[in-house]
């Protein structure tokens, strides 16, 4: 047997390896059993979320009156100050005139000549008519006389026609703002000739206040909205909308949906929708762009979850983790409608009740025993 000289002695080699082995096992602890991983979790619940849309939108005038003379003439003179604020009503051009004014006052002597002619052929009338019954006249006669009368009787009421029709183009010689609002520049000057109804216009005024916003609204979603309102999915909301303006900062008067086009653009796929928003201060300007914030309608039980909690596979699906019985991960395929905020609005997959894994989702697997936390919603933010 070989012997090994140590420190303390000889000892049979034998020992010394039994010595090696137990030295070598107190030296390495046992490994404990994996611990039970923690993961932070909200319940959901249901609650009413509304459905809004951002869109693009395109102001235009509430009101335009394109200015273009209804008779022709030479400017005499303009009456407005461009840019200005005018009332309806308000003179802005004067034509010259003179050669209306005479036209008018030759009406109204063909007039009075008419009425004087009449008076004459009535009381010839009523004389004739007295006489019928002597025999002193004809019956003939009489109905010529008769017809005469209504003949001047009539001459009488195209006198008037005439002279309300030289009055109403004398009128016209003083052109007038028919609404309230901003007028723009003028196309002419003093001294141009103007024709009636020409193509091109005077001036344009424009009312602002309100402003109308004309929004543009996918076709396809605006058909699913509503159908999800007539199987009761989705109830009404109301009809108000907000602005952005390009700088991005918010517009702080609130416009209201006015109507929709029944119709929808064969070009875009989209149904054009009408707001008409208050403009005290001018400062929305007809053809500007904005975003508008518009109410679509209200889910009564909906479920928002955290954004966190909901991821895309590889083929472009949302799922989900859930905390499950006996505090197990289960996996769900979920339906994510849209983005509200920071959350998601779920359509189907969770439900009411079901906690949704928001923290550690990235360190458990499917079917894994967990340490469920709940954290609040503000941390899961």
């Amino acid at each position: 047997m070989s012997v090994v000289r140590t420190s303390r002695g000889i000892l049979p080699s034998g020992s010394l390896a039994l010595l090696a082995l137990l030295a070598s096992a107190c030296g390495e602890p046992k490994k404990a059993p994996p611990s039970t991983r923690e993961v932070g979790y909200v319940t959901l619940a249901t609650e009413p979320v509304t459905l809004t849309a951002d869109l693009a939108g395109r102001t235009n005038p509430y009101e335009v009156a394109e200015i273009r003379p209804q008779i022709g003439g030479i400017i005499q003179k303009r009456l407005f100050v461009e840019g200005g604020k005018v009332k309806a009503g308000q003179p802005l051009y004067q034509i010259d005139p003179s050669t209306y004014r005479a036209a008018r006052d030759q009406a109204a002597a063909q007039l009075a000549s008419a009425e004087a002619t009449a008076a004459a052929a009535q009381s010839k009338a009523e004389r004739y008519a007295t006489l019928t019954g002597t025999e002193a006249v004809s019956r003939q006669d009489a109905d010529d006389v008769a017809a005469s009368a209504r003949q001047a009787s009539a001459a009488v009421q195209q006198a008037k026609a005439a002279l309300q029709s030289a009055e109403i183009n004398l009128g016209y010689t003083r052109i007038l703002s028919p609404i309230n609002g901003t007028i723009g520049r003028s196309s002419v000057t003093q001294g141009a000739l103007v024709i009636a109804n020409q193509t091109t216009a005077l001036t344009t005024v424009w009312r602002l206040d309100p402003i109308y916003v004309d929004i543009n609204e996918s076709g396809a979603r605006l058909s699913k909205l509503r159908q999800a309102m007539s199987a009761g999915d989705v109830t009404p909301a109301g009809a108000d909308i907000t602005l952005t303006l390009d700088d991005g900062s918010a517009y702080k008067y609130p416009g209201h949906v006015e109507f929709s086009e029944t119709a929808v653009d064969e070009s875009t796929g989209t149904v054009t929708i009408r707001a008409s928003v208050p403009n005290p201060d001018g400062l929305l300007l007809p053809g500007m762009f904005v975003r508008v914030q518009m109410q679509q309608g209200v889910v009564p039980d909906g479920i928002l979850a955290p954004q966190q909690g909901i991821s895309r596979d590889p083929t472009g699906r949302a799922t989900a983790l859930v905390v499950g019985a006996g505090d197990k991960v289960e996996p769900r395929e979920v339906e994510a409608d849209r983005a509200i905020g920071d959350k998601w609005l779920i359509t189907g997959g969770l439900k009411a009740g079901d906690r949704l894994i928001v923290e550690g989702t990235d360190k458990v697997r499917p079917g894994q025993l967990v340490k469920p936390v709940a954290v609040s919603l503000a941390k899961a933010k």
